[in-house]
């Protein structure tokens, strides 16, 4: 009996005692849940933990759903980084890419940075290197403003393109300027 447990717990590695219990019942060993459970925890029989599906930005023949940058001015990307002075008081950095070029088009620092001030970054550097085709930007709820999707929905404007949510890989992008 030990062995059809073991052979069945490798063979339906996501049974656990009791699923196994009723397998053994069809196959016609008269045995209780609770004589499986002991079997089970004596030779150290374990269901792996569930892991929880994630979302991919790929297909399956590995090419990726994101926009990909084909010249410059195409796609520009924006984000915050966040340190700390020597003193411990924090501020932020707004960095703004080229993607294409990998050229950092702007850094502005301050202890706070407003959806406007974002705004008006953005519309200086339309003014000194021309409108991007596309801005790429992450999910924070300071960015996605009224006043930013109404600039940002503006034709004179470009479109946004949003960073998928648990993708730290494309924030990475961000932090290489």
């Amino acid at each position: 009996m030990r062995q059809a447990v073991i052979n069945y717990a490798s063979e339906y590695g996501r049974y656990g005692y009791r699923a196994v219990t009723d397998l053994l019942r069809t196959d016609g060993w008269g045995i209780s849940y609770n004589r499986v459970e002991r079997i089970w925890k004596q030779e150290g029989l374990k269901v792996p933990a569930k892991q929880r599906p994630r979302k991919r930005l790929w297909l399956n023949d590995g090419s990726c759903i994101r926009l990909r940058p084909e010249w410059k001015n195409h796609v520009w990307a924006y984000d915050f980084v966040h340190c700390r002075t020597a003193n411990g008081k924090s501020f932020r950095v707004l960095v703004v890419i080229d993607e294409y070029s990998r050229e950092c088009l702007a850094l502005h620092v301050a202890r706070t940075i407003r959806a406007e001030q974002v705004m008006h970054v953005l519309a200086d550097l339309f003014l000194t290197h021309g409108r991007p085709d596309n801005i790429r930007l992450g999910q924070r709820s300071r960015i996605r403003s009224v006043s930013f999707k109404r600039m940002v929905g503006n034709p004179v404007c470009a479109d946004a393109q949003y960073i998928e949510p648990g993708s730290p890989w494309e924030k990475w992008l961000l932090r290489k300027f």
